[in-house]
């Protein structure tokens, strides 16, 4: 509990547990968050075939006002390899997911952590819910700690001197919002490195959907105002970045994933179906850049016969009708696609996977009732996150974890977190950048993220530093098993390609030949 300050720091040995995990319960549970904790066990686990000894520290650091006073608490899991001799330039792996106001629980417990669901091949939930070896975490490579930002997960505000909760704008001014969440997250990091003994490490950013705008502008926060340089940034699902797409290139970037999903249900006809998934992408990419935006950019003058030939191929790839296409003007919302795809069999499609299926009240309508992916996901990611954090990491607390907090009205303005990280990317030669998608992903639809990472560089001048990866899945690719395992390769091999040789320097070398100047 907390009344005027800072609370005493615990910090649990694997001795203590065996004693704390057979004592009763306290007592003296409060729904409070304890503004310092630190709770540490200690695990051995396979992956891909190694035995892999590590440390979890469950923990909560506080966030500080100028005053140095804590205004927030927030949670963490950081899980150490320990049978390394020297963990100091080990890499080190910063994971965020995204919302706003979603908890780290979605990578934490099904992605790059030594543990994931119990769920099915395809990511469907099983029961009895719960938790299981995660083989192909890249624990084996790379320390990783998830964070929970201000009100989700055990995170929490904390009261004033005065014993209350500063007012909704205050705390939309200290945490909610694009620019706000970046700085005090970026003076959060810092703490966490230095108490940590991580400088020297190697350290990388990964977030997903919204977290994939925290990440590119803590990017260049860390580097500017922390001064902690970077190797790498891994974008999952990525957001827009701050970087326009709006009318034409948002309406022309729908028609890949549109292609993709209707591939998935088999919907089109032999010519595309047959075809590979990527070869056919590759193809409606092309027709959606050559063809497709130039048309829309032309709006209502274009001529009658070029717009029926696009009408048909719009069709033909998207698995809609004719008069779909045409009654829309080229313009098909992803929330109509969800519902129209498969309208003849009475089913609407999920809006973060589309392989995911709901049942409507009515078949008729222009969008879906509900979210089938998400409310399958929760069934999963809820009572397997309550359990794991009690039971195996010995967290013990009344508070509510907050799958989703409550953070809005979140400051979307001034959002340059594109920009950013291109910054950040031009200032540091160190620093590399991996985007991944799912092709059935409707939220944050891949040919966007390709989008987004074709204007992150205008120049081409760090291509290298840049790369895409895609996979048969959804927003979250890592719930199947086969794009589980290949996306933490990914993750894996990307880690290991940004960690530079044996003194080699950060710095641009020059190319041919410049011209004198004149």
């Amino acid at each position: 509990m907390y009344w005027k300050g800072y609370l005493i720091s615990v910090a649990l040995t694997a001795s203590m547990l065996s004693h704390a995990a057979t004592a009763p319960a306290n007592p003296t549970h409060q729904r409070k968050a304890d503004i310092e904790q630190t709770i540490v066990t200690e695990h051995t686990t396979q992956i891909r075939g190694e035995r892999v000894k590590y440390q979890a520290t469950a923990g909560m650091q506080p966030v500080w006002n100028d005053d140095g006073k804590p205004i927030a608490t927030l949670q963490y899991t950081y899980y150490e390899r320990t049978d390394i001799k020297d963990n100091q330039t080990r890499p080190l792996l910063i994971s965020f997911n995204g919302g706003p106001g979603s908890a780290s629980v979605w990578m934490h417990l099904a992605y790059t952590g030594p543990k994931v669901l119990n769920v099915d091949d395809e990511g469907y939930p099983v029961q009895p819910y719960g938790t299981k070896t995660n083989p192909h975490s890249v624990l084996d490579v790379a320390d990783i700690v998830y964070v929970n930002p201000v009100n989700t997960g055990y995170s929490r505000v904390l009261e004033t001197s005065e014993g209350k909760l500063p007012s909704k704008e205050d705390q939309q001014k200290m945490f909610f919002g694009v620019n706000a969440d970046i700085a005090y997250l970026a003076q959060w990091i810092n703490t966490f490195v230095s108490r940590h003994d991580r400088w020297r490490a190697p350290k990388f950013l990964i977030g997903e959907s919204y977290g994939t705008t925290r990440v590119s502008g803590l990017a260049l926060a860390l580097q500017n105002d922390q001064w902690m340089y970077l190797n790498g940034v891994i974008l999952v699902s990525p957001t827009e970045l701050g970087i326009p797409r709006e009318g034409v290139v948002e309406a022309a970037n729908r028609l890949p994933y549109f292609a993709a999903t209707a591939w998935y249900h088999k919907k089109l006809a032999p010519q595309y179906q047959n075809k590979p998934l990527e070869s056919l992408l590759e193809e409606v990419e092309r027709f959606t850049l050559d063809k497709l935006m130039p048309a829309l950019a032309r709006g209502g003058y274009i001529d009658a016969t070029s717009k029926q030939q696009l009408i048909k191929q719009m069709a033909a790839y998207s698995g809609l009708s004719v008069s779909d296409i045409e009654g829309s003007n080229l313009d098909v919302s992803t929330r109509y696609f969800w519902k129209a795809l498969l309208r003849d069999e009475g089913k609407t499609l999920g809006r973060l996977d589309s392989r995911y299926l709901g049942i409507d009240k009515q078949t008729v309508g222009s969008s879906p009732d509900y979210n089938a992916e998400l409310t399958a996901w929760l069934h999963a990611f809820t009572p397997a996150i309550n359990t794991y954090l009690r039971n195996e990491l010995k967290v013990k607390t009344d508070l509510q974890y907050n799958m989703f907090g409550p953070v809005h009205p979140w400051d979307r303005s001034d959002d340059t977190t594109g920009e950013d990280l291109r910054m950040a990317m031009a200032a540091n030669p160190y620093l590399k950048v991996m985007v991944q998608s799912g092709y059935f992903d409707g939220a944050t639809n891949y040919f966007d993220a390709k989008y987004t990472l074709w204007q992150l560089d205008p120049s081409g001048a760090m291509q290298s530093r840049l790369s895409f990866k895609g996979y048969h899945s959804g927003h979250m690719m890592y719930l199947r098993k086969a794009d589980l395992k290949t996306a933490n390769q990914d993750v894996r091999e990307f880690i290991l390609a940004a960690l530079p040789k044996p003194g080699q320097p950060a710095k641009y070398e020059r190319t041919g030949n410049a011209s004198p100047a004149r």
